[in-house]
């Protein structure tokens, strides 16, 4: 199998936070996109995290998290509550980190 066989670009994906305390809370599931597959350097910069230094934590999540177009949701003039933002950090990493191929079509 040649190495071009499985190059494909990314395709943005949605991101669901429906536990019962956010939907509790908001009164519905909290969603973000991101995409499906990432640079080596977005790994690598998750593997590297240096997870006390909160400035190199936000740089890293606010280049994934991403509306339904592609653009960043979180900018240098915008946060959102710290009880959600643990829980977006915590989708991050899982879809990263996720066991699925990401050759296979889902």
């Amino acid at each position: 199998m040649k190495l071009t066989q499985l190059t494909a670009k990314p395709k943005l994906i949605p991101i669901t936070i429906d536990d019962e305390d956010t939907v509790k809370e908001y009164g519905e599931p909290i969603e973000f996109w991101m995409y499906d597959k990432h640079k080596l350097e977005t790994f690598m910069g998750m593997a590297n995290l240096n997870t006390g230094n909160i400035s190199e934590v936000s740089k890293l999540v606010n280049t994934i998290v991403l509306d339904e177009k592609g653009k960043p949701i979180l900018t240098d003039d915008v946060t959102i509550p710290m009880s959600v933002m643990t829980k977006v950090i915590k989708k991050v990493v899982d879809s990263l980190g996720n066991s699925v191929s990401q050759t296979t079509e889902q």
